[in-house]
């Protein structure tokens, strides 16, 4: 972990055309850049991000993973398995705890792909003017996140109010995310988060997110659904689904809205 965090580090400390070797490609939601932009009028997050796909290695761009520099490939390599590794011990312990069929849980993301996005929030001289990172619920099916550094900045939303997330060292937190909150029909919900910044000092962390395999469907396990419970949400493919989520900005939950079956049935 020390080792990922210093070179995550060393990363961001490159100059700015060492790191604009990595820039977002237009159209393109992978590299050095910011998060989901889909328009010239949106307004933008006060920070930078690498994001890039991990696992499977075939699903890597060439001229990310592969071109960056060591020893940080290597140690990101090695990261990017154990933490699949830890990610499918979580959600089999989740699947146990819910009394769902083990197969279903593995089924879906035994052969899952990966992502990881670095963060870094620079001080702002009026941070109460501005977002780290827009209000959102994170459209994949775990995020594992390691704070880099000890600077407080994720807040979670429970009951309207935004409660600080303490940083506390060689520590993960983990949110549930919007493909989970399908695949359980409702039964672990996904958590609206934000990062914010401060005057004082960058904030830098690294999040794991860790979907199901692009070749499947996304919907509530079948051994989730019953006369007394019956599916909250729709099935859709896996391609379909992403396909959706990276055509929208980051808002709060509306992406997990529109796959909601009551909602389709009110709007007709």
């Amino acid at each position: 972990m020390e080792k990922v965090k210093a070179e995550i580090q060393e990363f961001f400390n490159l100059p700015m055309e060492e790191k604009r070797k990595f820039w977002q490609q237009p159209g393109q939601i992978e590299g050095f850049g910011q998060a989901f932009v889909v328009s010239e009028e949106q307004k933008l997050d006060w920070g930078d991000l690498f994001f890039m796909v991990t696992l499977p290695p075939h699903l890597r761009k060439p001229h990310l993973f592969p071109k960056l520099p060591l020893p940080f490939r290597d140690t990101l390599e090695v990261y990017a398995v154990e933490l699949k590794n830890l990610a499918m011990a979580i959600l089999g312990f989740m699947a146990k705890a819910l009394k769902m069929e083990a197969k279903d849980m593995k089924a879906l993301f035994e052969e899952g792909f990966q992502a990881m996005r670095m963060n870094y929030y620079p001080p702002c001289p009026q941070p109460d003017q501005v977002i780290g990172l827009t209000p959102h619920s994170d459209s994949v099916g775990l995020t594992i996140l390691l704070q880099v550094n000890e600077m407080e900045g994720l807040q979670v939303r429970k009951n309207g109010i935004w409660i600080p997330i303490k940083a506390l060292p060689d520590a993960f937190v983990v949110n549930i995310g919007d493909v989970l909150e399908i695949v359980t029909n409702g039964n672990y919900r996904s958590i609206e988060h934000r990062a914010v910044v401060n005057s004082v000092k960058e904030r830098l962390s690294i999040a794991t997110f860790y979907n199901p395999k692009i070749e499947g469907d996304v919907g509530p396990a079948p051994s989730l659904v019953t006369p007394h419970s019956p599916a909250l949400f729709k099935n859709v493919s896996v391609a379909d689904y992403l396909k959706g989520l990276f055509s929208r900005e980051l808002h709060g939950k509306s992406y997990l809205d529109v796959l909601k079956i009551d909602s389709e049935a009110e709007s007709n």
